[in-house]
C-alpha cells in the first residue's frame, strides 16, 4: 500500500524531481544521449549560491511560489557504452541529496517494439526510487509514476552512493 504525499514527503519531493527531469529532458525532444542530474537540497544550494534566488521556480504542487524542496542539477551526458559501466565510475560527494538518470528504452511488447523516455531517481538516505515512462508514440499521453519500473536501475543509483 503506497503512502499519501502528506504521509511520504520525501517520496513526493523525489517524484517531483524526477518528473522535473523528465520534462526538462522532454523539451529537447526524442533522440538525446542519456542524461544524469545531481539532486541537491534547495535551501542549500541557496545558501551558497545567493545569487539563484528568484532563478528557481516553485514546486509544482505549490501555487503560492515555494521553492522545490530539491534541485536537479544536470551533469550532462551519462558516458560509457552501458548505463551500468558508467554507473560503476561515479561516486557522490556528501553534499548531494540524490541523483536521477534520464534515458531513452526500447521495450519488446509482444514482437513490437515501443521507444519510450524513462527517468529514475534516488535518495541517498531512502530505500527504493522513483521512476516516470513516457512513450514515444504517445509524446503528449500520460506520463507512468511508479516506484519500482526501474528496479536494477534503482539499484545501479544506489551503489553510486556507497563507499
Amino acid at each position: 500500500m503506497s503512502q499519501s504525499p502528506a504521509a511520504d514527503p520525501l517520496g513526493a519531493a523525489l517524484r517531483a524531481a524526477v518528473a522535473e527531469a523528465e520534462q526538462f529532458v522532454d523539451a529537447a525532444g526524442w533522440n538525446t544521449p542519456r542524461q544524469l542530474f545531481a539532486l541537491v537540497r534547495t535551501d542549500e544550494l541557496l545558501a551558497h549560491e545567493p545569487g539563484l534566488i528568484g532563478q528557481i521556480g516553485p514546486g509544482d504542487d505549490d501555487p503560492e511560489g515555494t521553492p522545490p524542496e530539491y534541485t536537479s542539477i544536470e551533469q550532462g551526458q551519462l558516458p560509457g557504452e552501458t548505463v551500468a559501466d558508467a554507473l560503476a565510475t561515479i561516486a557522490w560527494p556528501d553534499e548531494i541529496a540524490g541523483c536521477i538518470l534520464v534515458l531513452e528504452i526500447m521495450v519488446d511488447s509482444g514482437g513490437t517494439l515501443a521507444e519510450g523516455r524513462m527517468a529514475v531517481g534516488v535518495m541517498r538516505d531512502r530505500a527504493g526510487g522513483a521512476c516516470a515512462l513516457r512513450w514515444r508514440h504517445a509524446p503528449h499521453g500520460p506520463v507512468t509514476y511508479s516506484p519500482d519500473l526501474a528496479p536494477d536501475v534503482i539499484t545501479a543509483l544506489h551503489a553510486t552512493f556507497e563507499p
